[in-house]
């Protein structure tokens, strides 16, 4: 994941640009970074790991004099990238993630392209996408070429001297809109961005959707490609959102409460003393199940706010161990004897659960832990962003090759909740928490809190490629 965030303006756009930036460090935690344009190119990259985004660039915003710009807080790589080209100078910031990334790579090298941001990992994505942009006649081009090549999914900004381009990706999977104020135009991942800065939001790009703003004027470059294929990610609503975000001009937080009102509603007989939110994802979910069972909602477990972020969002299970772990603090006094409904977003790996939340339950003395995940079980591994990279992250994947002895290429059986071997799965997983019952969300019920039409989101992860369109590489 990364967010990305654009303001061009009548004036200095410093506190703007680095506030609204700031407004997507739930997306990612790895780098962070801004590029100002006033009569040249200014770039300001620092690592997060240690720091959030507002304590790294709140120094910078004396520093920044320019009326247009562009952020980023990314997940993997350093951004924004600065290009001199045959188009101009101009700088880059995205989001998503390119599948094929390796493959493009290898194409670009053999036709004599030179790559300058390289880690032991592979080349830095958001330069490869520059670069295939600056192979255009123009811009707009450019950015239509690279639609064209990327597997995955690319959104991005692009800060020239005159002012910014935005291009959401090709099925809409990450989402861009446009705020308006008298003066200023913005352009951003996450509407929550806009509210305390004065923004009103306009509208979401189209899949595919090419625009150009300056302080005064928004040209559509490309409107619609006419693909056709709107796929959001359903797990922006589910969990990496936030609550004050729209997307498609649904709201994450509405979107929540009923995910857990719908919940409750196939878990009717269950007798609880309350029910419980995992902070702060499943806070909102739990909300909407205490609503529709009439169970008292209650908080024994709290997040330390001040200093642990995410703990989705770092690249590394250890790290993402180490924060879940001290972030979370357990209330023995109001855990102690009582049968606890417990709400999560989402299970993805299982070790944070497992290891950290359901562990704080059983020590503090619970009775009996009901563990109800607001998504279907994840099957398959992300293609389209950089959250799970492989099978084997999967607590599912896991379930799947203890009970198969080895690991299988054909898992519809185990996605079918009507199938024994769904059944099979989802009581490995219940034993290997160690929880009293697990019930997932049925998929039909996680759309049905969304709103869209089934095939307007991408489920991928939940479905596999039979549920989403990819590009051709060329």
């Amino acid at each position: 994941m990364s967010g990305i965030f654009g303001v061009v303006s009548e004036t200095n756009c410093a506190e703007t640009l680095v506030y609204g930036t700031d407004y997507h460090t739930h997306m990612g935690s790895e780098y962070g970074g801004i590029a100002v344009c006033d009569k040249e190119f200014k770039r300001y990259i620092h690592k997060m790991s240690s720091a959030n985004f507002k304590t790294r660039f709140f120094e910078n915003i004396r520093d920044i004099n320019g009326q247009q710009g562009i952020g980023v807080v990314s997940d993997l790589d350093e951004q924004p990238i600065y290009l001199k080209s045959n188009l101009g100078e101009f700088c880059i910031v995205s989001t998503g993630k390119v599948d094929n990334i390796d493959m493009l790579a290898r194409k670009m090298l053999s036709e004599g392209m030179s790559f300058s941001e390289v880690s032991k990992k592979s080349v830095n994505a958001t330069e490869l996408l520059a670069k295939i942009i600056a192979s255009g006649k123009d811009i707009k081009e450019g950015i239509e070429k690279m639609h064209k090549r990327v597997n995955g999914s690319a959104s991005i900004l692009i800060l020239t001297k005159d002012g910014i381009y935005g291009a959401r990706d090709s099925f809409g999977r990450s989402t861009l809109v446009l705020g308006r104020k008298e003066g200023s135009w913005a352009i951003c991942s996450e509407t929550a961005s806009l509210f305390n800065l004065d923004f009103e939001p306009i509208r979401d790009l189209n899949p595919g959707e090419i625009v150009f703003i300056d302080s005064s004027n928004l040209e559509c470059k490309v409107i619609n490609p006419g693909n056709g294929r709107k796929q959001v990610c359903a797990f922006l609503w589910m969990y990496t959102g936030f609550p004050a975000s729209n997307y498609e001009g649904i709201n994450s937080e509405v979107v929540r409460e009923e995910s857990g009102k719908l919940l409750a509603k196939r878990d009717k007989g269950l007798k609880a003393d309350m029910v419980v939110g995992v902070p702060d994802s499943g806070i909102a979910h739990a909300i909407g199940y205490a609503i529709e069972s009439k169970l008292p909602l209650r908080r024994p477990l709290v997040k330390y706010t001040p200093t642990y972020g995410r703990s989705y969002t770092p690249p590394s299970q250890a790290t993402r161990d180490v924060i879940a772990r001290m972030k979370l603090i357990a209330i023995k006094e109001i855990i102690q004897d009582n049968i606890i409904v417990l709400l999560e977003d989402s299970i993805v790996r299982g070790t944070q659960l497992k290891n950290v939340t359901v562990e704080k339950f059983w020590k503090a003395g619970a009775k009996e832990l009901h563990v109800r995940p607001a998504c279907p079980p994840l099957l398959f591994p992300c293609i389209f962003n950089a959250s799970t990279r492989t099978n084997s992250e999967l607590v599912t994947r896991r379930a799947i090759a203890a009970i198969e002895g080895k690991d299988i290429e054909d898992i519809s059986e185990y996605a079918d909740p009507k199938t024994g071997k769904y059944a099979k799965m989802v009581e490995w997983i219940r034993k290997d928490l160690n929880v009293t019952s697990l019930k997932f969300q049925a998929i039909e019920d996680m759309v049905t809190a969304i709103g869209l039409p089934k095939e307007q989101l991408c489920l991928h992860c939940w479905i596999g490629c039979a549920g989403c369109k990819t590009a051709v590489a060329n």
